[in-house]
């Protein structure tokens, strides 16, 4: 049936990496998360972080080089048009840096890829099917201010800026409602893992 490559994706604080976790340490699968790639993209002497210092300045820079996220958060988070300067700076890294990794693992018979932003860069090509985990919007909120330390208006801003979540579960092959108890939450990933996409 050829590899099984699952993207993984969802709102903010909806609870992929919960999902991921599971999958990794139950299951055993390799994890490829976009997230860490994206870090990596603007590593201190990155030619990305270079363009992002050029573009907001060097009070976006901490003192040991790294870029300062939340600086740079309540800019593009509050300004569609930043946000997508910057994604067209980092996805296409971000891409390379998945592409790589795929090629390490050879021809692994299932490989899960956590890409928050699956649909909105356009990553769908990537994968043979899409699970899309989701919660209440209630939930999601409380859990993005609880994990992040934000304000009502900050966490409402970062969910915001992604494609509303009803979108994206009508997009999906796979959903996993995470708005319940954490055992019916894995017993809906085993399931899931059970059939593959018809």
């Amino acid at each position: 049936m050829g590899q099984r490559i699952i993207g993984l994706t969802g709102g903010i604080a909806t609870g992929k990496s919960t999902v991921a976790d599971y999958l990794s340490q139950r299951h055993g699968l390799p994890i490829l998360d976009t997230d860490l790639y994206a870090r990596q993209a603007v590593e201190p002497g990155s030619p990305v972080l270079g363009a992002i210092l050029d573009r907001y300045g060097k009070t976006i820079q901490l003192a040991d080089g790294h870029l300062n996220r939340s600086k740079l958060g309540e800019i593009i988070f509050n300004n569609a048009f930043e946000r997508a300067w910057l994604e067209d700076q980092i996805h296409p890294q971000v891409r390379r840096y998945l592409s790589a990794a795929m090629a390490t693992l050879g021809q692994a018979d299932t490989v899960v890829q956590v890409i928050p932003l699956l649909f909105e860069a356009g990553f769908t090509d990537q994968v043979t099917e899409i699970w899309v985990v989701t919660c209440t919007p209630q939930q999601q909120c409380q859990r993005l201010i609880g994990r992040n330390h934000l304000t009502v208006a900050q966490a409402q801003a970062r969910i915001d800026s992604q494609m509303p979540l009803a979108t994206k579960v009508a997009r999906a092959n796979v959903v996993l409602d995470n708005s319940g108890d954490p055992s019916d939450l894995r017993i809906q990933i085993d399931q899931a893992l059970q059939q593959r996409r018809q």
